[in-house]
């Protein structure tokens, strides 16, 4: 842990989020109390935020933690809007939008975190990481998995999100379409070995980072490992790996 913890991975812990979608607010706070002396970014996502809310995300604040509200807004323009100038109340690092909303939707989106007493990252979920090409063509979308989240990428920075969700798999389509700075956040980081759970499109962290990704989500593989202090370290070596030859 004191490795870890050191100023040599002070970068590869700021491009991480720990996914906390576990079943309980206690069951959450173990995790961050276990981490937190090495990681200081942490995911909350659906599952926890509907069990516990706003207030839980305020705990994690008070410890000085970088919180990724992973939500995944869908709505109308106006809903969109409304919702994210309440969750902008609060001094979060990065929050996302479903970026298929579509244009109206994400530029309603940009101006109401831009009107906020706090500015989080905005981000457009492109193509969820459970999904395949099969999938996209069942739902009639036409389009494979890149073309798709190429596509979406582009809508987002045309609305002025700060960047997008998507897979490891298309971060070299997205290197062909948007500005270096734009955020490419991606979840369905997995060693080779580890379980992929229900993730269809996945990436070990040292190539996705040497492939454009400049923020990782790590879930399942460390925080349902036997030892997840043990399983963060080998993602953050990887990372750092990755960083050194990004």
């Amino acid at each position: 842990m004191q490795e870890l913890a050191s100023p040599a991975y002070d970068e590869a812990r700021r491009r991480i989020y720990v996914a906390l979608d576990v079943d309980s607010e206690a069951r959450a706070l173990a995790f961050v109390d276990r981490l937190s002396p090495v990681v200081d970014g942490y995911k909350v996502g659906l599952e926890l935020f509907h069990r516990a809310g706003m207030r839980f995300v305020e705990s994690l604040l008070k410890l000085n933690l970088r919180v990724f509200l992973d939500v995944k807004l869908h709505d109308i323009p106006n809903t969109v809007a409304g919702a994210l100038r309440a969750i902008a109340q609060y001094p979060i690092d990065m929050v996302n939008v479903h970026a298929s909303g579509g244009l109206k939707m994400l530029a309603a989106a940009r101006e109401a975190v831009d009107g906020s007493p706090h500015r989080p990252l905005l981000v457009g979920v492109t193509v969820l990481t459970s999904l395949t090409d099969a999938d996209l063509e069942a739902m009639g979308v036409g389009a494979t998995s890149s073309a798709w989240v190429r596509r979406l990428a582009q809508m987002a920075q045309q609305a002025g999100l700060d960047g997008v969700v998507c897979s490891a798999q298309e971060l070299g389509v997205l290197r062909e379409v948007v500005s270096p700075s734009f955020e490419r956040v991606v979840p369905g980081i997995r060693l080779a070995g580890d379980r992929v759970h229900d993730q269809a499109r996945v990436m070990p962290p040292d190539e996705a980072i040497r492939q454009g990704a400049t923020r990782l989500v790590l879930g399942r593989a460390v925080t349902e490992a036997d030892d997840p202090v043990a399983a963060l370290a080998r993602y953050l070596r990887s990372v750092r790996e990755g960083l050194t030859h990004e």
